[in-house]
């Protein structure tokens, strides 16, 4: 579809607010509504128009686009106005698991909406600029029809039609995040009982991650052929490591909360007989056994 069609976009958080100004920039017609109606009045001063109510916001475009708090408020909003949304693409920029995804899209497909759950790798500040990604997954058809609209939010993957996956790689991507940036806090916490700020610690640790990150196809291969077969870095080595990693810690009065629980897993991968084998083995520690 690449008229500049009618868009409603429900949620007028930090994010919600972006992919509005961004859709009305684009020269599509919006509409927009929030609990808190000052929210949108800056959006209406550029155009967009103020639904009173989220069944005249749903009403007035065949594209619905959700992002509020989660999926309960999803349902809270949406489950009333099912009749208003049916023939309707929704598609849900809320962060939730993959189970919820799939709720969500079993309950639209009853009510005759088409459904599309969306992951998004973005801040607010980068919607609709290079970097910005969303993860689409669902209804293929709806998703085809729009993707030149949702595109203009950043850079469109599809991961299929099953409406968690989305959300399941979404989420994969956030776990990576968030202990990168734990494990820089933990060495922040380190180097700070020396006096080392955390901005001189940021520029030695950004250089050294991204150099880390060319080994992850590597790694990759260890856990997709099973083998973990190797000659360096064996759980054996990198034990010893977290060993120290955590002593030197707790030496200089930092609790070892981040990092202990890698040494956790090294360990029992050792007491299982593979102290020889690739640290990379840990992930058998966690992931699901075979039935």
């Amino acid at each position: 579809m690449t008229d500049r069609h009618p868009v409603t976009v429900v949620g007028l958080g930090a994010m919600g607010r972006e992919i509005a100004r961004v859709l009305l920039e684009a020269g599509h017609p919006t509409t927009v509504w929030n609990r808190t109606r000052s929210r949108a009045d800056d959006l209406v001063a550029r155009g967009a128009t103020r639904a009173d109510t989220v069944g005249q916001a749903v009403a007035g475009s065949p594209l619905v686009l959700v992002c509020v708090l989660d999926y309960a408020a999803t349902r809270e909003l949406l489950e009333p106005v099912a009749a208003e949304l049916a023939g309707r693409t929704v598609v849900q920029l809320t962060t939730g698991t993959p189970r919820q995804a799939r709720e969500l899209a079993a309950w639209a497909a009853e009510h005759g909406i088409a459904y599309v759950d969306s992951g998004m790798m973005a801040t607010p500040p980068m919607v609709g600029r290079p970097g910005s990604a969303f993860l689409y997954s669902g209804d293929e058809a709806a998703f085809s029809r729009y993707r030149e609209t949702l595109e203009l939010l950043g850079t469109a993957r599809w991961f299929g039609a099953d409406a968690g996956l989305a959300s399941l790689y979404d989420l994969a991507l956030l776990s990576g995040m968030y202990t990168m940036f734990a494990g820089f806090l933990h060495g922040a916490a380190m180097v700070g009982t020396a006096g080392v700020s955390a901005a001189e610690f940021a520029a030695d640790a950004g250089d050294w991650l991204r150099a880390m990150t060319g080994s992850l196809p590597h790694a990759a291969r260890f856990v997709d052929t099973g083998d973990y077969t190797t000659d360096v870095q064996s759980v054996e080595f990198n034990k010893s490591a977290l060993d120290v990693i955590v002593q030197a810690s707790r030496d200089q009065g930092v609790a070892a909360d981040l990092v202990a629980p890698i040494q956790e897993l090294l360990a029992r991968q050792l007491a299982e007989g593979h102290g020889k084998e690739a640290f990379d083995r840990i992930i058998e520690s966690i992931r699901p056994r075979p039935a």
